[in-house]
Parts: structure tokens; sequence; C-alpha cells
């Protein structure tokens, strides 16, 4: 991919690889990608805005005409980049990730959780409260658990 390039990821149903779309994302200036055949979950992180931006309220059955797609989704992507706090990103938003914050506003967060147990411990079990654990490593398809095979 292109730095600044518009992408387009989507499964391989009829609507994403339908002409009409194809045209649109001609019109808008990006290219596509698409999931493994018969792989759901190919591309998660991609994925994830469009499923919330599909239950979303107010969102369309249908938009009657590109300006108004364009107008709504201009209002949802920043809104989901920067305001939208996912419970897969532990709290944090996409923006947040994407540009290294995540570790500064764990720890700020962590601080927090500290000093509400130094003030009333009487609420907790024994320690402070953790922040949820940031995952080592995000998989699609991880990869198989290597056997040892000594005698």
């Amino acid at each position: 991919m292109v730095p600044g390039q518009r992408t387009v990821h989507a499964d391989r149903g009829s609507s994403m690889t339908s002409q009409s779309v194809a045209l649109l994302r001609s019109d808008l200036g990006g290219v596509k990608t698409h999931s493994r055949p018969y792989v759901s979950a190919d591309h998660p992180y991609a994925e994830a805005p469009f499923k919330t931006l599909k239950y979303r309220p107010g969102f369309p059955d249908r938009f009657s005409s590109l300006a108004e797609a364009r107008g709504f989704c201009q209002e949802f992507f920043p809104w989901y980049n920067h305001e939208h706090h996912p419970a897969g990103l532990n709290g944090m938003t996409p923006a947040t990730v994407h540009y290294g914050l995540a570790e500064k506003r764990i720890s700020a967060s962590q601080s927090v959780l500290d000093a509400a147990y130094q003030a009333h411990p009487e609420p907790f079990v024994k320690r402070p409260p953790p922040h949820p654990a940031w995952p080592e490593a995000v998989w699609i398809n991880p990869p198989a658990a290597k056997q040892d095979k000594t005698p």
C-alpha cells in the first residue's frame, strides 16, 4: 500500500465485487483489497470500522446520492478514529494506537487507578486494579504451535 492511498478492504460478497462498487471506488481514487476466499475474518482491523459503520445510529438503508454517502463517511471516520473506544483496543481510540500513544495512555490510566486504590483501598481485592494488559502479539491466523519432537 502507498501512504495516503485510499484503500477499501472487503469480503468477496457480490455487492463488494460488483461493477458499481468498482466504479465508485475508482471515482474516489481508491484501490481494493479482498479477504481470502472462504475466510470470514481475514482482516479484522480493516473490517471493524465497517461493522461499526453499519450498526451506527443514523446509518441509512440506502444513500440517496454519492454526496450523501460521502458526507456520512466524512463525519463517521473522524469520530471512529478519534472518539470511538473499542474494547478490542482496550478502550484506546484507533488514532491513539496508530500514532504510538497507547503505552503513554496506559501508564497515565494506571497512575489514576493506583491513586484511587491509595485513597480508597476498601473496594479492591488486595491490590490496585490493573489496566487491561496490552496484547504481546495479534494474529489473524495464529501459527500452529510447535511440537517438541525430542525423544
